[in-house]
C-alpha cells in the first residue's frame, strides 16, 4: 500500500541536494547482512538472530556496534562477518521496488545526490556499481571512510564535498532509521523517513514519512520545476 507523507506539509521546492541512506532505503541486502552476522554469532558460541531481530537491531556501522556485541573478541567476530558478507552480498542484493526511477527523476530534475550509509564502504561501492548506480551519485560514503560513521555528521560533509553543498534545511536525508533521522537532524539537514517505522522517534523526528520511493518520485515530479537556480555559494551566505 502506497502512504502518503505524514509531515506538516509538503515540501514546496526541490532541494539543491538529496542524500540517501542505502540499506532498506534504496536496496534490500538484509538477507546476506543476517546470515553473516549469524556466522559471526555462532562462531563466538552466541544465539543467533532471527531475520525481524536483525533488521531492528542493526543500525550502527560495525565498529561502532561489533565492541559491543563481541567484546575483547571483536575483530575476530568482525573478519567473520566480511568475509561470509565479502563472498555473498552481491548475490543476495536487490533494489527496492521504485529506487532507481526515484534516482532518475531527481538527477533529471538537477539534484545532487549522495550516499551516507553504515554499510562497510567497499561493499557500499561495489553494490552500486553493481545496481549501474555510479552514474546517479556524486559521492558514496560508507562507515570507515569519514572520521566517524553516522549518526556522526562527517559522512554528510563528505558525501555533499564534491556537489560544494554545505549541509542545511536545503538537503533532504532520506532514510529508514532512527539513526539517520539523528544524523539528519545534527547536521541541520531535512529529515526524511521512507518506509515503516516507529510513531515516536524522541528528539530526532522526520520531517516528512513516506510510504516508499514511489511516493518520493511522485513528490519530485511535481516540484521539478521548483529547483533554486542560486549557486551553493550564494545559498550558503
Amino acid at each position: 500500500m502506497r502512504v502518503a507523507d505524514t509531515g506538516p506539509e509538503e515540501p514546496d521546492r526541490l532541494p539543491r541536494a538529496v542524500l540517501f541512506d542505502w540499506d532498506n532505503t534504496l536496496v534490500d541486502n538484509w538477507g546476506c547482512i543476517h546470515a553473516a552476522l549469524n556466522a559471526a554469532l555462532v562462531a563466538h558460541d552466541l544465539p543467533p538472530w532471527t531475520l525481524e531481530e536483525t533488521r531492528v537491531r542493526v543500525r550502527q556501522s560495525l565498529r561502532d556496534s561489533f565492541p559491543r556485541l563481541f567484546g575483547d573478541r571483536w575483530t575476530d567476530a568482525r573478519d567473520i562477518f566480511y568475509d561470509h558478507f565479502g563472498r555473498h552480498h552481491l548475490d543476495y542484493l536487490k533494489p527496492l521496488p521504485g529506487a532507481e526511477d526515484l534516482l532518475k527523476a531527481l538527477s533529471d530534475g538537477g539534484v545532487y545526490l549522495g550516499v551516507v550509509s553504515n554499510k562497510t564502504g567497499r561493499f557500499l561501492r561495489a553494490e552500486s556499481a553493481q545496481l549501474g548506480w555510479d552514474r546517479y551519485f556524486g559521492k558514496l560514503v560508507g562507515a570507515g571512510d569519514a572520521p566517524h560513521d553516522k549518526p556522526a555528521v562527517d559522512p554528510i560533509h563528505m558525501a555533499l564535498a564534491p556537489g560544494g553543498f554545505p549541509a542545511g534545511p536545503d538537503v533532504w536525508f532520506v532514510g529508514d532509521a532512527d539513526v539517520d533521522m539523528q544524523c539528519a537532524h545534527a547536521a541541520g539537514c531535512l529529515p526524511m523517513l521512507i518506509g515503516d517505522g516507529p510513531d515516536d522517534f524522541g528528539d530526532f523526528p522526520p520531517a516528512h514519512r513516506f510510504g516508499g520511493c514511489g511516493i518520493v518520485s511522485d513528490l519530485v515530479r511535481r516540484l521539478r520545476t521548483t529547483i533554486s537556480l542560486e549557486s551553493p555559494v550564494e545559498r550558503s551566505e
